[in-house]
Parts: structure tokens; C-alpha cells; sequence
């Protein structure tokens, strides 16, 4: 497979990467790396605090007709090394996109623009104008509806936000019957009982009409949260058909079976995106991990139904998801690890869904992470690393993203370049991943030299 890496600003600044940079992408390219998704757009100052990793030009957003907003304007050396940076990229023949572009605007929020498009069209504009190098943008999350049915990472599926309830009206919606069928829907999930799961939650869609009682209004509100996100991804298309030069346009979608409640329809996004990074998530703990969504599943199911087992639990959530865990039957389960027919299950399972509603695989590339930072999940090993990459893989993907923790470790550089383009040789000499340490190398490890330094003093 061919392999892309994120470049995480602000955090992947530190003196070490900056004076290194050839040397990682030199070890990079040989271990079969062709792309990058570059961001979020920001820097971070010395005081700690952070501002955007270019000059804005504002004459584009009088162009849009929008006002900017004043920013602090960004670090010029740390602009000059991040376009050094993207120049020795670009001149590999790699492919670069911006991850994210940040709002520089108060651009309208109202009936004629309820999605922004047109201050958002404006920042897409400048960021691409700044960095010529890309070839376009990725934004994160694209219309995505919530999706967690504990309050969790600031939203819930069973409330509606203020922002959401301004644009649904905006939108047309009837705000008074979508909370209707939210507080049903709410108060048939606290009414569950032993008998009414075990007979109705293996029964298919129209057992699952029964089982949770869905009434119009709670199908009116399902289908406007689908409705909502189609019109919202639209805007993102729209925005850039806005900017000059025809880039392209990413989006990083939840996984396929999360999809049916963000409301983010893989057919409709191969219609409005160019590339589409499905995040092939699934640590547990943290958010946005398959395990751990599962988890708050579970456990909020069990809170309002004491009558329930945890097994109960998982069989509702294998009603509304389609998601049957291999080898899990309790939330202890999920602490044993990742089972080989998790990889062979489900791991390929989501990724042939994804492959075979989009239809173009040229257009997929799966962003892959293994927890930790910035999603606080449970750490994966190197190992699950490998096996969610040979899953992927032998389940048709061509091209996937590695998203590292800050940077690339030791073992799961083995397994990229082994699987991606000639093995690492672990040489101290040359590359040598920086999240495993270095006793040799100033800047790598210095936390354990200085706690050894201490123990040696005491």
C-alpha cells in the first residue's frame, strides 16, 4: 500500500524535527511515504500561545465580500522554515493537503448562508493562496451529527444544540416535532426490559421499529439529522468550486458503521469530495474509537436499565450499529485487547463497506491512528498497527494515512516501511523515529536521562 503521514502543527515544531526535516522524509520516501496531510494551520509562540502558520491576505476576503477578522499575525520564521518544509516535499513529487483551515472571518450565519460558505470559501482561498505546494484541503468532520449517546467530547445524540436548533430553523425544520421525537425516543431507551431485547434486538430493522418504539417525529428528526449533513457537505463543495485553481476537497468521515448517526452517507460524499479518509479508529477510552464508543454505549444502557446484563447491552448495540464485537460480551472484554477476528471481522468488514459504497478506490485513503494523543484513547501496540494495516489492505484499500502521536515510534516505523517500501534498517546513525528514546542524542529521551540524573543523585 502507499502511505501518507499527518504533520501535526503546532505540536510537530520542536527544534529537533525542524533541523532533521530532510533527513525524516529521505528515511520517509524510501519507506514508501507519498503524501501529507499538513496541520492544523497554527504555530505556537514561545509564550505558549498560538497563532495561524501564515500571513493572511485580505484582500481575498474583500474579494468574498467578508470582513476579516484581526489576528495576531503569525511567527515570519517559523512561516519561512513550514514553506522550506513543504518545498522539499512538493519537489518529491508527494501530494500535499491542508488539514483544516482556520476561520479568519465573521462571515454570515443566517438564512441565505446557513453553513457559511462564503467566509468559508474565503479561508480556503487564502490558506491554499499561502501554500502553494497544496494540492488542496482536508476538513475534518464534514456535517457530522453527534453520535454518542452519553453527553461525551461535547455533544450527545439525544439533545439538541443551540447551533443546531439555529440552523435547523434556518433550514426550515420543525424544531417543536424534532425535540418531540427525541424526548420518545429518549424515554424508550429508559424503558427497555430483558424480554423485549432478547426477543426484538436480532430481529432486523423492522423488529428494531418495535423495539425502540420509533415514532414519526423520531423518524422526522433521524431523517432531518441525514437531510442536514447531505445539505452541509454540499456547502463544502460549494465553497471551494469558489476558489481558484480547482483544488481538491477531502473530508474525514466516522467509520461506516457510525455513519447511519453522523448522517455522513458515503454515497453522497463520493458525489462531493475528490479524496475521502475514512478514520479507522479503534482503541477503547479516550473518544471517537470504535471500542470506546461502544463502551459509553454500553454503560449508559446499563444505567437506565438495571434489569439489563451487560451481554443485554451489547446486543442493543449491535441492533442499532450492526456491530457484533468478536469475543466481547461485557466492558471487561474490552480491556483484553484486540482478538485476530476483530481484524478479520470487523476491521475488513468497514473497510469494504467504505470501498464499495464510494466505488473509486483512488479515492480512499483511511486515516489511521492507535489512540493516545489528541483523541486520549487507550494505546494500541504496534502489532494491532500491523493488523488493522494487513486487514485493510487485504480488504481492497490501496493508500492510507498514518496519524502518529506526535511522532513515529520505532516499531511502528518497522511496520509502515515493511509494509509500504523498503524495511527500516534500525540504525542509530541515521533516521531514527523520535517517540523512542536515544541515549546518545541530545533531544531524544531527555525526560528519562534528567529522572535518571535524579536517582543518581539521591
Amino acid at each position: 500500500m502507499e502511505s501518507w503521514m499527518r504533520i501535526k502543527l503546532p505540536m510537530t515544531w520542536s527544534n529537533r524535527w525542524i533541523a532533521n526535516y530532510k533527513g525524516i522524509f529521505d528515511a520517509w520516501e524510501d519507506g514508501g511515504v507519498r503524501g501529507l496531510a499538513v496541520g492544523r494551520l497554527l504555530c505556537e509562540l514561545d509564550d505558549g500561545s498560538y497563532v495561524p502558520a501564515f500571513s493572511s491576505d485580505r484582500k481575498i476576503y474583500e474579494r468574498y465580500g467578508i470582513q476579516p477578522t484581526d489576528h495576531t499575525a503569525c511567527d515570519p520564521e517559523k512561516e519561512k522554515i513550514l514553506h522550506e518544509i513543504l518545498d522539499n516535499a512538493a519537489n518529491r513529487g508527494w501530494t500535499i493537503m491542508l488539514f483544516d483551515v482556520p476561520g479568519r472571518s465573521d462571515g454570515p450565519f443566517a438564512q441565505e448562508d446557513p453553513f457559511g460558505e462564503t467566509s468559508l470559501a474565503a479561508a480556503m482561498q487564502d490558506a491554499l493562496k499561502a501554500f502553494p505546494q497544496a494540492s488542496g484541503v482536508i476538513m475534518d468532520g464534514g456535517g457530522e451529527q453527534p453520535y454518542e449517546l452519553a453527553w461525551h467530547h461535547g455533544s450527545e445524540l439525544l439533545a439538541l444544540r443551540p447551533q443546531d436548533r439555529l440552523r435547523f430553523e434556518l433550514l426550515g425544520f420543525d424544531v417543536t416535532r424534532i425535540e418531540r421525537g427525541i424526548s420518545h425516543l429518549r424515554q424508550c431507551f429508559q424503558d427497555l426490559t430483558p424480554d423485549q431485547v432478547r426477543y426484538h434486538a436480532l430481529g432486523g430493522t423492522l423488529a428494531g421499529l418495535i423495539l425502540y418504539d420509533i415514532t414519526a417525529d423520531g423518524l422526522y428528526w433521524l431523517r432531518t439529522r441525514q437531510q442536514v449533513t447531505a445539505k452541509a457537505m454540499a456547502a463544502l463543495r460549494n465553497a471551494m468550486d469558489l476558489v481558484d485553481n480547482n483544488p481538491k476537497l477531502g473530508i474525514i468521515p466516522r467509520i461506516t458503521s457510525f455513519s447511519s448517526l453522523t448522517g455522513q452517507n458515503y454515497q453522497q460524499m463520493k458525489k462531493q469530495f475528490d479524496l475521502i479518509f475514512p478514520k479507522q479508529y479503534f482503541w477503547n477510552r479516550g473518544f471517537d474509537g470504535l471500542y470506546g464508543t461502544v463502551q459509553r454505549w454500553v454503560m449508559k444502557f446499563s444505567e437506565w436499565n438495571p434489569l439489563l446484563k451487560e451481554a443485554d447491552c451489547f446486543l442493543l448495540v449491535e441492533s442499532l450499529f450492526g456491530l457484533s464485537i468478536p469475543g466481547v460480551n461485557s466492558l471487561r472484554d474490552l480491556d483484553r485487547g484486540f482478538p485476530p477476528e476483530f481484524f478479520h471481522n470487523v476491521v475488513a468488514s468497514e473497510t469494504r463497506r467504505a470501498l464499495a459504497a464510494i466505488e473509486d478506490p483512488n479515492k480512499v485513503i483511511f486515516w489511521v491512528q492507535t489512540g493516545r494523543d489528541p483523541h486520549s484513547g487507550d494505546a494500541m501496540s504496534a502489532y494491532d498497527l500491523q493488523r488493522i494495516l494487513h486487514a485493510t489492505k487485504e480488504a481492497g484499500a490501496k493508500r492510507f494515512l498514518f496519524q502518529p502521536r506526535t511522532d513515529l515510534s520505532a516499531p511502528q516505523w518497522h511496520v509502515i516501511s515493511r509494509m509500504c517500501g523498503n524495511p527500516w534498517r534500525e540504525n542509530p546513525n541515521s533516521y531514527w523515529p523520535a517517540d523512542t528514546w536515544r541515549e546518545d542524542v541530545e533531544g531524544y529521551g531527555n525526560h528519562f536521562r534528567s529522572t535518571r540524573k535524579k536517582d543518581e543523585v539521591k
